[in-house]
């Protein structure tokens, strides 16, 4: 395409300046020393918090689950050693009895085994999730016990059939197992792991009683990651859920942004007509930066596609957001065709990778400071292409 090409040329001289950011990065892409890593571990990944990640960061989004049943540690250690910089680990979501555990939602049907538990039978229920009637079996209506007895699985075996050959393997972390698992990571690897918690539906839990914001707190003031420059960073869908955190907790934080059409359920649920279009013009991004770090945004929102689902012309996004002090980590890289723009899939079978490589050349020559990937090996080799030239 001759807009990639216009765009690559661009941004000639910010290779330059990413180059010197991924050096500082760590052996992700470059291989430090064990001294050089041991040192940035002491120095909290560099001292510079959430500033101080290589860009375009990578984030292993839900750990590896390219190649693993997500929000498991099996994921999230996988995308470790594929280089990721981040792991988004997990999607908080409370039990019955108040513990946060990781799960994509909080309907469970679909990433555990619980459908084959017979003594959970009658747990089975519809429930209006944001709007939403989903069935199935959910995590409030679950002690931690009972879901310690249930093993992950695949969420989309019919993408990714080879994940299943791991269902069954590992349990549900909790929050605080994970940030155990992060401080035994960055001991044993000489570099600080960073950790990407999403807070799922909280005005959905706040209304039956188990809100999600002073859980988090007080997880991670026990643990004492609740700083400015803590290795961990907060995203939510819901505006008000950051705003509330930024009132509890000094970490970096994110607000998601879903389709330009759609509204954050919270603004539904108070009557705030705007929607995600409004929340990306100068105004909304200037409002966001007054009680957070960043912004998460759908990849279609930084360069939307065309009817036939090819990409078009990168919206102003990027430079509106960084004018006013916001980094941008939007979601999600896939490498399978399905997932991918319409002008990157190759071949006639559904599921076979495309031209992923060209896809994420196309991404980061818009500026955006990282992204989430279910392959974050694949993301790791895709920036050291494009910082390399």
């Amino acid at each position: 395409m001759g807009t990639q090409e216009n765009e690559q040329t661009a941004v000639t001289g910010r290779r330059m300046l990413l180059g010197a950011a991924v050096l500082g990065a760590g052996s992700a892409v470059l291989g430090l020393s064990g001294t050089a890593k041991a040192a940035e571990a002491r120095h909290g990944g560099g001292g510079g918090g959430v500033k101080s990640l290589p860009k375009p960061t990578i984030i292993g989004h839900r750990g590896a689950s390219g190649y693993r049943p997500e929000h498991t540690l099996g994921s999230y250690q996988l995308a470790l050693d594929m280089g990721a910089d981040i792991v988004e680990a997990g999607d908080l979501v409370p039990t019955r009895d108040g513990h946060l555990v990781c799960r994509h939602e909080p309907e469970i049907g679909g990433t555990t085994d619980v459908a084959d538990h017979p003594e959970f039978a009658d747990r089975r229920k519809t429930k209006s999730l944001d709007g939403v009637a989903t069935t199935g079996w959910f995590t409030e209506d679950f002690t931690l016990a009972e879901l310690k007895t249930l093993r992950a699985t695949e969420r989309i075996p019919a993408n990714r059939p080879h994940n299943t050959l791991y269902n069954g393997r590992w349990e549900i972390p909790t929050f605080e197992e994970v940030l155990r698992w992060q401080d035994e990571q960055t001991r044993k690897r000489g570099k600080q792991v960073w950790i990407y918690p999403e807070l799922k539906h909280p005005t959905y839990f706040r209304k039956q009683g188990l809100a999600l914001e002073e859980r988090v707190a007080k997880v991670l003031h026990k643990y004492g990651r609740d700083r400015r420059n803590s290795p961990v960073i907060l995203q939510s869908f819901e505006p008000t859920s950051i705003q509330r955190l930024n009132k509890l907790v000094d970490n970096p934080l994110v607000v998601l942004l879903s389709g330009a059409a759609s509204r954050p359920w919270d603004f539904v649920e108070t009557g705030d007509p705007r929607t995600v279009a409004d929340l990306v013009k100068p105004a909304g991004l200037r409002e966001i930066a007054s009680y957070a770090q960043g912004i998460g945004p759908t990849l279609d929102l930084v360069i939307p596609k065309d009817a036939a689902g090819n990409l078009t012309t990168p919206t102003t996004l990027v430079a509106d957001a960084h004018k006013v002090g916001l980094i941008l980590h939007p979601y999600t890289m896939r490498n399978e065709n399905p997932f991918l723009p319409a002008n990157f899939r190759k071949g006639t079978d559904a599921d076979a990778y495309g031209d992923v490589f060209g896809a994420y050349r196309t991404y980061f020559a818009t500026g955006i400071d990282g992204v989430f990937t279910d392959n974050p090996d694949t993301g790791v080799l895709a920036r050291e292409d494009f910082v390399n030239g």
